[in-house]
């Protein structure tokens, strides 16, 4: 059996603190992006009393929550927008060679992604890191193939390969 190897990257880490009677109780949070680099992303948090367990919890949770996005070889098919909270993230498809073009939290997704030549733009007042990658999750969950896509309307793939280029039948 082939062995995955995943890419982690870590998005946040907080201190969280719990005021008991007998004094604060310090405590950490942890936002952890997985994926396998090859069309398969998911997220996860941990909280924990120390920072490294609290990031291998949000690890373990992430790669247990990977779901499938498709992919046209190293970026996205079409042009696609997502929004969670007040957040909200555009994705355009870019040519070979663009590179990753996209701020910290959304570029985060797309390393574990395995998606390459991508331009990002996050719109609004929220700048906040798990906002922003649940709006990015939002935008990627709605990339279709064109054989999805057909399948869905009940016609064929030429017809809406041709329908998408402005040609009239």
């Amino acid at each position: 059996m082939a062995e995955t190897t995943f890419i982690d990257v870590v998005v946040s880490v907080r201190r969280v603190t719990k005021v008991t009677k007998g004094g604060k109780r310090f405590s950490f949070s942890a936002f952890v992006v997985s994926g396998d680099g090859k069309g398969k992303v998911g997220i996860g948090f941990g909280r924990s009393r120390d920072v490294s367990s609290a990031i291998m919890k949000a690890t373990v949770r992430a790669r247990k929550s990977l779901f499938e996005v498709f992919t046209r070889g190293s970026t996205l098919p079409f042009d696609v927008s997502g929004r969670h909270g007040s957040s909200r993230v555009v994705i355009r498809p870019a040519y070979k060679g663009t590179g990753l073009i996209a701020g910290g939290a959304v570029r985060a997704v797309m390393r574990a992604l395995g998606i390459q030549d991508v331009l990002a733009k996050s719109i609004g007042p929220s700048g906040c890191g798990i906002n922003l990658v649940k709006a990015t999750l939002n935008a990627l969950a709605k990339c279709r193939s064109a054989q999805r896509v057909a399948h869905l309307r009940g016609k064929t793939i030429e017809e809406i390969v041709k329908g998408s280029h402005g040609v009239s039948a």
